[in-house]
Formats: structure tokens, C-alpha cells, sequence
């Protein structure tokens, strides 16, 4: 039942965020519809003291562990490169630049593990990603150091618009774990149940000093890439309508169903709680925000270079000025 509120608010939540966009309140919004069972499983696969190393399309992961949705959406909005505070939620600032968030997860898990804890890193990457040079030294370094981390590929079948098969020849992306001495796993990214199965006994077993993990969800990105893209220029619909039939909300209910673990007072409730949900995203983002143009300078080094002084000096004198 949590893994399917969760994935129903998900998804609400990442259908309000593109109307946001489409209305100018965001700069842009990748969507994330058809991969909720992958979000929402890595966040409940980890406890409150693991890190999550998410991408700029993992919007509902990071909802899913219980961040404000506006802080979540300040970087798509342009406001900040980072909108919450990623030590109190042991998550990330959102990567956008392809696997370079790979090597992180590895030295953060490592690191804690010098340090004596018992924390687990996951990094969600997307299926391009795998292309880049950062993500097989942050598998190389890894598997070396058998750090406790798990690498979650959420494959949806796309690089923006280079579709898999034209990424890589081997079998499957998991492959790519085995050269590295990770074991390397697939799964039905669109079956929530195994999503959630795989990834906690993952985490668990690098936890218990089993090593580092690869794990590869077959899944579909049913919209386009981000609100700026045209899906239609390079799939057919007819391979989307396939995906659709393939909904993992609509397999976890039919399965909860059939279980006897959903009603339609369940479902109604679901609902009402993502609308009520969506609609405080709505007016809270309906304003302008209010920004302190002097922060920008905030965070770049532990101690401010002399450059940096005088180019918070400069804005300074042109703000006095205004």
C-alpha cells in the first residue's frame, strides 16, 4: 500500500510539474511518467541514513523520501542549483550532466565505511548515462574498493533520442557490471513489487560488506524526454500505446486487488491525497519567488576566493544602484 500511494502521488505530482512548465513556472520538467515503480522503489528500498544520488529526471524519488516538492522543483524552476538541503535528507543535489554523480555515491559510500557506518549509497542513472566515461570509473572504482554502493539503471529505452540499441551491443546494460566485478541484476522495472524486492536485498547485502551492485530496470519513459521534446519525431505510437498496457500503477493495483490488499476506498483516498498534494504545489509556485541575487556566491568554496569578494562586491554596488 505505500509503494502505491507513493506511486499515485508520484505521478500526480510529476503531471502537475509539466503543466508548470507548459505555463512558464518552470524552466522544464523531465517527466517521469512510466517509471514511478523504479523512484519509488529505490526511495523505499533505502533507510533514513542511506544517501540517494538522483538525476534531474528522478523528481518523484526525491518526493518519495519526503522532500518539500517546491525545494525538489527550484532547480527546474532556475531559482537555485540545488533546492533543499542535502544533509539533512542524505540526498544529492539532482545531477544533470550525465553519470557524474556515479563517482560520488562510490567515494561518499566508501568513505562511510571508513568511517565505520553502515551506509548505503544508490545512484540512479538513466540508460545513456552508461555511455559515459564517469560511470564505468565510478563501476571500476567500486568494484575495487568494494564499496556499499548500488547503481540503479533505469533503462527506458531512450538517450534523449538514440534509442538503446544503438548505445551498445552487449545483451543487456547489466553486462556492463560484470566486467567490473559488480554483480549485476535485472529486473521488471515496471513490477513494483520486484523492483522493491531487488533493490532492498541489493542495499542489504552491501550493507553486509557484499560489495557493490548494478542493477538494471527494463522500463518505458512514456512522455517525452522533457517538456521541450517531441517524442514523436524518433518512436512510433504504437510502441508507446505498447508501454502503456504496461502502466506499473495500473499492474501494482490489478495485483493489490487481487490480493486483497486494495479497495476502492483505497484508491479513492490515493487520489484525493495527490490532487489535495498537487494542488499545494500549484499555489505555492503560483508566485513570484523571492531571491537573494547575493547567494549565488554562497557555497562556491569553503573560503570565498578573492575574486569571488570582489564579484559580491560588484553585485552589491549594482543592486544599491537600482
Amino acid at each position: 500500500m505505500t509503494a502505491y500511494r507513493k506511486m499515485v502521488l508520484g505521478r500526480r505530482f510529476d503531471e502537475q510539474a509539466t503543466t508548470l512548465a507548459r505555463q512558464g513556472r518552470l524552466a522544464v520538467h523531465p517527466a517521469s511518467l512510466g517509471q514511478e515503480a523504479c523512484q519509488v522503489g529505490a526511495a523505499l528500498a533505502l533507510r533514513a541514513t542511506d544517501w540517494l544520488f538522483p538525476t534531474y529526471r528522478d523528481c518523484v524519488a526525491l518526493v518519495s523520501r519526503g522532500i518539500d516538492p517546491v525545494e525538489v522543483l527550484t532547480l527546474l524552476r532556475g531559482d537555485a542549483h540545488c533546492g533543499y538541503d542535502p544533509v539533512r535528507h542524505r540526498t544529492a543535489p539532482q545531477c544533470t550532466p550525465l553519470a557524474t554523480h556515479a563517482a560520488h555515491a562510490t567515494g561518499l559510500a566508501h568513505g562511510e565505511r571508513l568511517k565505520g557506518t553502515d551506509t548505503v549509497a544508490l545512484a540512479l542513472v538513466g540508460d545513456g548515462a552508461t555511455s559515459e566515461g564517469d560511470f564505468h570509473e565510478a563501476l571500476n572504482l567500486a568494484g575495487v574498493l568494494k564499496a556499499p554502493v548500488v547503481f540503479l539503471v533505469q533503462n527506458n529505452g531512450y538517450a534523449i533520442s538514440v534509442p538503446r540499441s544503438e548505445q551498445c551491443a552487449a545483451p543487456s546494460l547489466a553486462y556492463k557490471g560484470v566486467g567490473y566485478g559488480i554483480r549485476a541484476e535485472q529486473v521488471d522495472g515496471n513490477d513494483a513489487a520486484a523492483v522493491l524486492a531487488v533493490l532492498t536485498t541489493a542495499v542489504e547485502d552491501a550493507r553486509a560488506g557484499g560489495g557493490p551492485w548494478l542493477v538494471e530496470a527494463h522500463t518505458y519513459r512514456m512522455g517525452p524526454h522533457t517538456s521541450a521534446d517531441d517524442p514523436s519525431r524518433y518512436r512510433t505510437a504504437a510502441e508507446a500505446d505498447h508501454w502503456r498496457e504496461r502502466d506499473p500503477i495500473a499492474r501494482l493495483e490489478s495485483e493489490l486487488r487481487d490480493r486483497g490488499l486494495l479497495t476502492d476506498a483505497d484508491t479513492k483516498a490515493a487520489t484525493a491525497e495527490a490532487e489535495a498534494y498537487a494542488a499545494g504545489v500549484r499555489e505555492r509556485l503560483s508566485g513570484d519567488p523571492e531571491l537573494a541575487p547575493q547567494a549565488l556566491f554562497d557555497h562556491v568554496f569553503a573560503a570565498p576566493s578573492a575574486h569571488l569578494v570582489g564579484q559580491r562586491a560588484s553585485l552589491r554596488v549594482r543592486l544599491e544602484d537600482r
